[in-house]
């Protein structure tokens, strides 16, 4: 392992790096829609979005989210379900009810206005340090640092930091490092200029850095080590789970679905009957029909396979037989459990993997 260079940020011309960093990025930005105006709320909603989540695939998801929520008033009086149902398909679903939580705080403790300061911003949940830097150096104009992933991989070639960026100890070198380059004068261009380059330029494999604007400021590219950094080690391997699911009919063409518990994976979203598979003694079916006959007094009958669904999480993933069915008979609908019409299922949020079986269900009707 490479030492760690603890002078190179001392021997760095600062001035001349923030001021390439800063024309490029003025020049060759993004147009993106949070960056219209410096809306704390806006850019709040971008951030949370963009954690673990591609530019162009949060571009839409942030206009209709806007649309229904334009204000924190507006996201802070909204039904859960609403929220849940316009973050549909972006996944890491507490990222929006933490998000709503914060804007309920916001709006009851400071009066609608985010705060601008670290120890307050802070505080809120959901909200972490890179969320707090993003908000307070890109809306108002405080230089405090905004480390994420593309920054740690910047400044690892740049100042050559040997340090593994899957550590979490090692967010504060990085954060140091930012604290002592950061442009007072215009530290929202500054963060969101390292974040840029960290997306378009100083990419994780096969880096451009004959097109990089702070080339000669780069200790990886003189040292030619730009393809070694960032130190990161592997994540843990992921588990399979096998599972089994159901869309169940009745004889008025409703569908049977189940809500999934306030806490956990998915949280509060609405599925189809799915559960996890033991074949230990019985078949799929078996299971599933001895499952639901326990759990909701469900009297049902399986019948073919529409088809097989991988979906796969950060920690783990499913591996989903899918079946459909009917319904010969239910005791009583619940507040988890509800017989719903194909044009009532609109309303509901689902996560991705079962709007997959839905579409297998409809095509499989054809």
């Amino acid at each position: 392992m490479k030492e760690v260079s603890h002078n190179t940020i001392d021997s760095i011309d600062i001035k001349g790096f923030q001021d390439d960093l800063l024309s490029w990025f003025e020049a060759e930005q993004r147009e993106l829609p949070w960056r219209k105006d410096k809306d704390p709320y806006k850019i709040w909603v971008s951030e949370i979005m963009l954690q673990q989540t591609r530019v162009d695939t949060v571009i839409p998801y942030f206009h209709r989210f806007i649309e229904q929520f334009p204000t924190i008033k507006d996201l802070s009086e909204a039904d859960e379900e609403r929220v849940l149902k316009a973050w549909e398909g972006l996944g890491y679903y507490s990222r929006a009810r933490n998000l709503q939580s914060a804007v309920r705080e916001v709006h009851e403790k400071y009066g609608g206005k985010v705060p601008d300061n670290p120890k307050e911003i802070s505080a809120l949940k959901g909200v972490g340090p890179y969320t707090a830097g993003a908000i307070l150096s890109i809306a108002y104009g405080i230089p405090e640092p905004a480390v994420d992933g593309n920054v740690m991989r910047v400044l690892s070639r740049i100042l050559s930091i040997w340090e593994d960026i899957a550590k979490p100890s090692s967010r504060k070198t990085f954060e140091a490092a930012v604290r002592k380059l950061i442009s007072h004068e215009n530290p929202s261009y500054f963060n969101q200029g390292l974040m840029e380059l960290g997306a378009l330029i100083c990419t994780p494999a096969s880096p451009s850095c004959l097109l990089c604007p702070v080339r000669e400021h780069c200790t990886a590219f003189y040292e030619g080590t730009q393809q070694e950094l960032p130190v990161k080690t592997r994540t843990k391997k992921q588990r399979n789970v096998q599972l089994a699911a159901a869309v169940l009919e009745d004889d008025q063409g409703r569908i049977l679905i189940h809500k999934r518990p306030a806490k956990g994976l998915l949280a509060n979203l609405w599925e189809f009957p799915m559960m996890e598979i033991n074949l230990a003694y019985v078949s799929e079916k078996e299971h599933m029909k001895n499952a639901l006959n326990t759990q909701h007094g469900a009297e049902i009958e399986i019948d073919g396979m529409t088809g097989q669904i991988e979906h796969v999480f950060s920690h783990l993933t499913w591996n989903i037989n899918v079946y459909k069915g009917r319904i010969k008979s239910l005791k009583k609908e619940e507040t988890d459990l509800k017989l719903v019409s194909i044009d009532e299922m609109k309303e509901y949020p689902f996560p991705v993997s079962h709007q997959k079986m839905f579409k297998q269900f409809l095509d499989s009707k054809k």
